[in-house]
């Protein structure tokens, strides 16, 4: 007796239930494999059109991750993983791939060091399929505000250093013997030769700056979230972290001053991170960089914006606040991480003197970008920006411009436009703390 067709779909359907995910994700097509290292973590991602389900484990003697993807077929694709691991890269030394069993694949990452590896899925989201994601973390992470007084005094050594070289060198052409003079008349008075007064030493060689200014500074989006991309491809991610080294090494050269990139390469930071990493080197003030786009291309000017407890400022404010606080989807959090709960409570708190002191410093960084281009608004917007809930820090979010407007796009682009817009932020921040002199710390740094 032959089945309906109706019937023959129920069973299909019940067969399918029965099997559940991993029997579905049997030839899952891998469709990129991409790895993203950084001195913080180094991230794998594996991108399928299906669900993968992996379990992995740490090996010692020599130190490695192995990792076992269920419902996969060995690929040209997943090969790819093999190249795709630099000689640079912090963590990773090298991986190799494998068919363990008929329906799993092994990766196994030989390590540089020890590792606390986290692995987690990604479920479909923007231009993203499937994501299986490793990231590999240190064991022990580096202290950022050990890192920074470390600078601080390489600085003083460096600039004690240029003194000295100075002061030899004037020393040195003192000693030399004069040039013989032609002879003189009788009437001839002898010729004294000043030696010329040794120059001024740097302020920063002069005293040693116990109360060091840090400013925090974020350059948005980076690794998995592109940001918004313009019509030539130019990705924001890329320029905004252009701009932010360029802000970093002006700040820097403040005497007593010193800067903390969030990130400093092409890698994901989660939003709470980024706030966490300000309040970990208690940071003066924080500066989110980032890039506008909108759906037409006509948009056009810099925005800058603060947080705001009592709604947005605008439907833009709130429509732009929502955009960026999406980035944790695209960039790909673990929210299984233990502190995700708790950091994400921190960054909800906010007080009236942090977004006074905000919108202070919004007004002096919107004075002085409106001299290098062109203002979308004229004062500084608000909105609940996720990265801006620091509760005891300064803090601003500035978008640069529209990367969705060509021509805007191909300002951005231009390593002497960055170099502007670096300089207006330099000299927003300095004209902020020169009216609004930083508090002195419970301990010198």
């Amino acid at each position: 007796m032959t089945l309906s067709r109706r019937a023959l779909v129920q069973r299909g359907g019940t067969l399918a239930l029965l099997l559940g995910v991993r029997e579905l994700a049997w030839g899952a097509t891998i469709v990129a494999v991409r790895v993203w290292p950084a001195d913080e973590y180094t991230r794998v991602t594996i991108e399928s059109d299906a669900e993968l389900s992996a379990k992995h484990f740490v090996a010692d003697s020599p130190s490695r991750l192995v990792v076992d993807i269920d419902g996969l077929e060995l690929s040209p694709a997943l090969r790819e993983l093999v190249g795709k691991v630099g000689s640079d890269d912090p963590f990773i030394a090298g991986v190799r791939v494998g068919q363990n069993l008929p329906r799993v694949v092994r990766l196994v990452f030989d390590l540089k060091q020890h590792c606390a590896p986290q692995v987690f899925t990604l479920a479909p989201v923007a231009a993203y399929r499937w994501r299986l994601v490793f990231d590999l973390y240190p064991t022990t992470p580096p202290d950022p505000l050990l890192a920074l007084v470390r600078e601080k005094e390489l600085a003083e050594q460096q600039a004690a250093a240029a003194v000295r070289d100075a002061l030899g060198e004037l020393i040195g052409r003192i000693d030399k013997p004069l040039p013989a003079l032609p002879p003189a008349g009788p009437a001839s008075a002898p010729v004294r030769q000043t030696p010329a007064p040794p120059p001024e030493p740097p302020a920063m060689a002069q005293s040693r700056i116990d109360r060091l200014v840090i400013v925090a500074i974020d350059p948005g989006h980076g690794g998995e979230d592109p940001g918004a991309v313009g019509p030539s491809g130019l990705r924001e991610k890329d320029v905004v972290l252009a701009i932010a080294l360029q802000l970093r090494e002006r700040l820097n050269a403040v005497p007593g001053m010193r800067a903390m990139l969030t990130r400093d390469a092409d890698f994901f930071v989660p939003l709470h991170q980024r706030v966490a990493k300000a309040r970990r080197v208690q940071a003066d003030l924080f500066i989110s960089v980032h890039a506008d786009a909108f759906f037409t291309p006509q948009a056009r000017g810099a925005s800058v914006f603060a947080l705001s407890d009592k709604g947005a400022s605008s439907s833009a404010a709130r429509w732009m606040a929502e955009r960026e606080n999406a980035a944790d989807l695209v960039g790909g959090v673990n929210l299984k991480a233990k502190d995700a709960h708790v950091m994400r409570t921190l960054v909800d708190m906010s007080t009236a003197a942090q977004i006074k002191d905000s919108l202070k410093l919004g007004s002096e960084v919107l004075s002085r970008i409106g001299k290098v281009g062109r203002l979308h608004k004229a004062r500084v917007e608000q909105a609940g920006f996720a990265v801006l809930k620091a509760p005891d820090i300064p803090s601003i979010l500035v978008e640069t411009a529209f990367i969705s407007n060509p021509e805007e796009e191909a300002r951005l682009r231009d390593p002497a436009y960055q170099a502007e817009l670096a300089d207006a932020l330099s000299a927003g921040v300095q004209r902020y703390f020169a009216r609004n002199p930083p508090l002195a710390r419970s301990r010198a740094l």
